[in-house]
């Protein structure tokens, strides 16, 4: 299923200056991984030893999991 990433302003340089990215999956983390996939960059920023940063929020339908 494709979904909408919405990219917050500090980490729009990663993404090419984009503010929403479509991606593919099933799961959260499917989702992230086809982001991921297409911007290194914001993988390397958000992520340290294969986790989120303590400091990065995630929301599904306005919720923050």
């Amino acid at each position: 299923m494709a979904v909408t990433v919405k990219i917050p302003s500090q980490l729009r340089a990663a993404t090419g200056n984009q503010a929403e990215l479509e991606a593919e999956g099933a799961t959260v983390g499917e989702v992230l991984d086809a982001v991921f996939a297409e911007h290194a960059d914001l993988k390397e920023r958000i992520t340290e030893e294969g986790e989120l940063r303590r400091f990065v929020n995630v929301y599904v339908g306005g919720e923050d999991i």
